[in-house]
């Protein structure tokens, strides 16, 4: 019976593209960090150069995830790319606001 569960989970991870590891990772940060969770929604967008993944979020949030100075952003930016490279995929990040 173990083995019927572990082939379920072999399965399940199978057909996630690389790209909803590094997404499921975005959503997780960006929830932490916006007062508004409902307003959050990302744009994944496969391509053959990589992935863009777009944030939508409540206009008040913007600002929290964007940070000051661009540093919030930008270590989200970074830790997606790191996790894309793990995964084999090149990653790009945008906040729509």
């Amino acid at each position: 019976m173990a083995e019927e569960i572990d082939q379920t989970t072999d399965e399940t991870e199978a057909d996630e593209m690389p790209s909803d590891k590094v997404a499921d990772l975005v959503e997780y940060i960006v929830c932490g960090l916006v007062d508004d969770e409902d307003a959050v929604s990302l744009d994944v967008t496969d391509k053959e150069s990589g992935t863009l993944i777009e944030i939508s979020c409540a206009a008040a949030d913007a600002g929290r995830i964007i940070g000051r100075k661009g540093r919030t952003i930008k270590a989200i930016r970074t830790l997606s790319r790191a996790l894309g490279q793990r995964v084999g995929t090149s990653v790009e990040v945008e906040v729509l606001g």
